[in-house]
């Protein structure tokens, strides 16, 4: 029997944005993302990452750790964790891997790796960061949303921005995210305001090289940590910081290192939250199955661009379907 030989092909898109989007670093009007295909000659899997600045990744670095990538016959998703570090591009080609077993065999990828998913979940909206009144205006044309999620930047107008998005989304669920941004202090004063407000969720309130602080700080509401977490290696010294992990495929480095990490946390104890970049529906597509068996998801990726690829997923009312085959997995 001749062995199969993989090829692997990489390309950058730009996919613009509905309006442009804050957070404490700065904003963005496009996400650049890369797309990565592996084809055994039958068979074809997709899978997309997406370049963070935050953690020193462009579109060109990314693409040139996809074309270092030698395809061998011992090339497979568990090689692959071992041939390049967390990160985007070890995302695309390991989501690529998975879509490309599930075409070979016929199954789903839920199939494949052996986890429950629901046909629909229910997803966040991300109401960018801005003045008090333009985010409680934004609350109040996406007030259907079961769950907002809101960015904060660390200034004195992080309280009223909150307070003016529940005037005006009465009924909905909150998470805030401040991005690094606060300091102690500012942690102290805000979040027993933003317990009574009703907030379930405060995420990533300190630089990651900065957190140790939140041993000794009360956590009146859950901390969930995002730029802190990135795989399973982290696990051990966030375990009295934070009570919620954020896990992205783009800081796992793939859907297989993400599958690893949530039994892992789950396991010490943590929740889970399930996020993404913005990034079109193929990448938000393995994120999806994840969010099955995850007590928050933060996918809403795809819905925030002027316009999504071709069988992306459905999102009606905040409910989030399953990726169809012709999109991934």
């Amino acid at each position: 029997m001749s062995l199969i030989t993989l090829s692997i092909e990489a390309h950058e898109e730009i996919w613009p944005l509905k309006e442009t989007f804050r957070i404490s670093r700065g904003s963005r009007t496009e996400t650049r993302v890369i797309v990565a295909t592996i084809s055994d000659g039958e068979h074809t899997g997709r899978g997309e990452g997406v370049p963070v600045r935050r953690y020193n990744q462009t579109s060109g670095s990314v693409l040139a750790q996809i074309e270092a990538i030698n395809p061998d016959d011992n090339f497979n998703r568990t090689s692959l964790q071992s041939l390049l570090p967390p990160g985007a591009a070890r995302n695309a080609l390991d989501c690529a891997l998975w879509d490309l077993d599930a075409k070979r065999s016929g199954k789903r990828v839920w199939e494949i790796a052996g986890i429950p998913v629901a046909s629909e979940i229910e997803t966040s909206f991300t109401i960018s960061l801005d003045a008090a009144e333009k985010m409680g205006q934004a609350a109040k044309s996406h007030s259907a949303a079961p769950i907002l999620k809101l960015k904060l930047g660390g200034d004195r107008e992080d309280l009223a921005r909150v307070t003016a998005v529940r005037k005006f989304a009465p009924t909905a669920r909150l998470l805030i995210d401040a991005n690094e941004s606060w300091s102690p202090e500012h942690y102290r004063d805000l979040a027993p305001e933003l317990k009574e407000l009703g907030v379930e969720v405060i995420e990533q309130p300190f630089p990651a090289d900065a957190d140790e602080v939140l041993e000794k700080l009360d956590h009146p509401v859950p901390v969930c940590a995002d730029e802190s977490c990135h795989t399973t290696i982290d696990l051990p010294r966030l375990k009295n910081r934070y009570e919620m992990i954020n896990v992205k495929l783009d800081k796992t480095g793939g859907f297989t290192e993400a599958l690893f990490l949530c039994e892992r946390a789950r396991e010490n104890g943590f929740k889970l939250l399930i996020g993404c970049m913005a990034c079109t529906s193929l990448g938000i597509a393995p994120a999806r199955l994840l969010a099955s068996d995850a007590d928050y998801a933060d996918l809403d990726g795809a819905i925030l661009l002027a316009r999504d690829r071709d069988h992306g997923l459905q999102c009606a009312k905040g409910q989030l379907g399953l990726p169809p085959r012709e999109l991934w997995g």
